[in-house]
């Protein structure tokens, strides 16, 4: 007998808030109602291994099939069904802790952004209403009678008795919305439509989705006979893969089984750099899957370019890219995260900000982080094609971090050097540092070409003291914000506070300034707003003059913050120190110059200075009027 009930009393406001508010994407409806099938599977196995002797195992499965002529689509399973009760309780009451209760959950979603509220509501089966205008559930618990669920999704339902041809299971049945102009629901009946969905949200379901269709058979039975025409055969396929690589024990896939999938999932057609299969248990569950391409992606210095792993929740496809789960400078990573314990909002749409998602995301990251250790240790060739790809973003993670992140990531850098044409790592470094060194030395600038023709060098090559050479605009921030390594402090060969005198040193210093105080004076007058102060040097060797700085801010510094889209007029400034070489023979030409003199040669040393350090020079007359007068003189 028929029987017609009404929803609670805000059911229509529910229902138009499960159509047109919670869900942003219609396609959606299928992974719900899948899921839902697999949810059903799932409890009656459990049942089947606790208690087989009144739940008999079962080959389990949902079908899928479509009837265009009738406009519907039908989802089957042969789970642990309902019964009426049941159908009144998880269908009949929307909501079923209450319609009231959840639209106030649902407003303070709305308000607070705290909407774990997926499951304790069981919602998802109304996104159905998106495409159909009426829906029919049939459903038989095990031992128990059939019963038909009706509803247009209005004010009420019908419930009545029933036959279904299976002894537990759940039929539901969508008829389908009439086309509009701006929404065809035709697509959904489409076979390659119904793959497509399955493949994207649940092709990972444990159990196997099938769909029957029709398929023309190719070639004769017998060979010997001319090609026949056949009619078209009813095949049940199965849709989606079941068991995903992830799930998988690290143990039993290979390689070229994860390289094999990385090219498939992610379009390309050479194996990654790195692969990383990540099955974690205890206090955080989840499996995962990390890949660094051989190449950076040929959109990644864009702004538009989207960071993030794919995410799934219980092997349901989620999110394509969550951003949240993989740090800026590892945006290069591919791969994607599943874990049966995500907080996910009402919708399955998005996932919720919390600790457990943090870390999950620290987790991970240390794991890529470990394993680019390893590869550094063991596949010297591989890591520095990695380096020379994503260097730069290592040092991004600890120059955006102010260094917090140094102890993770330092161990990951390596830099070209003076003493070797190989890169160097931070850690051989300071191994190989000599007895009374007490700091890690670098030079800066535009590429290698024009570090190795800085005349600061000069004294280092003497001493035989490696040098690093920093030829990224990203790396001399990054050490800055490191300002150490092993309580070895980092020095730019052009500061000052390299310049590490002895006492004997320093005395022919002072006893030449003051011998020639008159010389510096004018020098510094003439180049008044350009340098700060001007000093004889006993860093160098062979060069006439060098530009130093003050106070951490280098040259290359400056230049690299005023190419900064931006930057703005009052950008930092380094504090520059003209050192002229008291013991090469341009200054010994020029020391006795009058005052007049002087000051005009003074524009040629800084010039020269300029053009050793990398530099162009303003005012290129000037320089060779100044030359030609020097190279004049008598």
């Amino acid at each position: 007998m028929k029987e017609t009930k009404i929803f609670q009393t805000e059911s229509k406001q529910l229902l138009d808030l499960m159509i047109n508010s919670i869900y942003s994407n219609k396609e959606i409806f299928l992974r719900e109602l899948i899921s839902n099938a697999s949810d059903a599977l799932d409890k009656y196995k459990f049942l089947a291994l606790t208690d087989s002797s009144h739940y008999p195992s079962k080959d389990y499965r949902i079908l899928l099939s479509v009837d265009k002529a009738k406009r519907t689509i039908t989802i089957e399973d042969n789970g642990i069904g309902m019964s009426k009760e049941e159908i009144e309780t998880n269908l009949g009451t929307i909501a079923k802790s209450g319609s009231k209760e959840f639209l106030e959950k649902y407003k303070e979603m709305k308000d607070a952004q705290d909407v774990g509220i997926i499951g304790q509501f069981g919602v998802g089966f109304y996104s159905a209403f998106m495409v159909a205008q009426s829906v029919e559930v049939i459903s038989k618990p095990l031992g128990g009678e059939a019963h038909r669920f009706y509803s247009e999704g209005k004010e009420s339902y019908d419930i009545e008795d029933a036959e279904l041809d299976m002894d537990s299971g759940t039929r539901i049945t969508l008829q389908l919305k009439e086309n509009t102009e701006g929404e065809s629901y035709d697509a959904y009946m489409e076979e390659y439509r119904i793959a497509s969905l399955v493949k994207k949200y649940s092709d990972y379901i444990r159990y196997p989705i099938q769909q029957d269709v029709y398929e023309t058979p190719e070639g004769n039975d017998d060979e010997n006979k001319p090609l026949e025409k056949k009619e078209p055969v009813l095949v049940r396929k199965t849709l989606n893969s079941m068991v995903p690589l992830w799930k998988k024990s690290p143990r039993e896939v290979t390689k070229e089984q994860l390289e094999e999938f990385y090219k498939n999932k992610f379009d390309d057609n050479e194996a990654p750099l790195l692969s990383l299969h990540l099955n974690v248990e205890g206090m955080l569950c989840y499996n995962a899957l990390a890949f660094i391409p051989a190449h950076p992606p040929y959109n990644l210095y864009s702004e538009n370019y989207e960071k993030g792993l794919a995410l799934y929740s219980k092997s349901i496809f989620i999110q394509d890219k969550c951003k949240d789960l993989i740090p800026d400078y590892l945006k290069f990573v591919k791969g994607l995260v599943d874990s049966d314990d995500f907080p996910l909002n009402i919708s399955r749409e998005m996932l919720q900000t919390s600790p457990l998602m943090k870390k999950i995301a620290e987790n991970i990251e240390n794991k890529i982080v470990d394993k680019l250790k390893g590869m550094k240790k063991d596949d010297k060739e591989n890591y520095e094609k990695f380096f020379k790809a994503y260097g730069d973003y290592i040092k991004f993670g600890i120059y955006s971090s102010y260094g917090f992140k140094k102890d993770l990531l330092a161990d990951l850098l390596t830099f070209p050097h003076s003493a070797s044409d190989e890169p160097i790592d931070l850690a051989t470094y300071v191994e190989n540092m000599q007895k009374k060194q007490e700091a890690i030395y670098y030079a800066s600038g535009k590429s290698l070409a024009e570090i190795k023709m800085l005349p600061q060098l000069e004294k280092f090559k003497k001493k035989e003291i490696d040098v690093l050479f920093l030829d990224k605009e990203i790396d001399e921030f990054a050490l800055m914000a490191m300002f150490n390594y092993k309580e070895k402090p980092f020095k730019n060969i052009a500061s000052e506070s390299a310049d590490e005198l002895s006492k004997e040193e320093k005395k022919e210093i002072e006893d030449l300034s003051a011998t020639h105080r008159r010389f510096l004076d004018n020098v510094k007058e003439a180049l008044k707003g350009r340098v700060d102060d001007v000093v004889f040097s006993a860093k160098l060797v062979d060069s006439p003059v060098c530009i130093s700085t003050k106070d951490g801010m280098s040259l290359n510094m400056e230049r690299v913050l005023e190419q900064q889209p931006n930057a703005q007029e009052e950008a930092p400034k380094a504090t520059r120190v003209l050192e002229i070489n008291p013991n090469h023979p341009l200054f010994q030409t020029i020391a006795d110059s009058s005052d007049e003199e002087a000051q005009k040669y003074a524009s040629l040393l800084y010039d020269e200075a300029l053009l050793l350090e990398g530099f162009d020079i303003s005012d290129k007359r000037a320089f060779v009027e100044n030359l030609n007068a020097l190279m004049m003189k008598k």
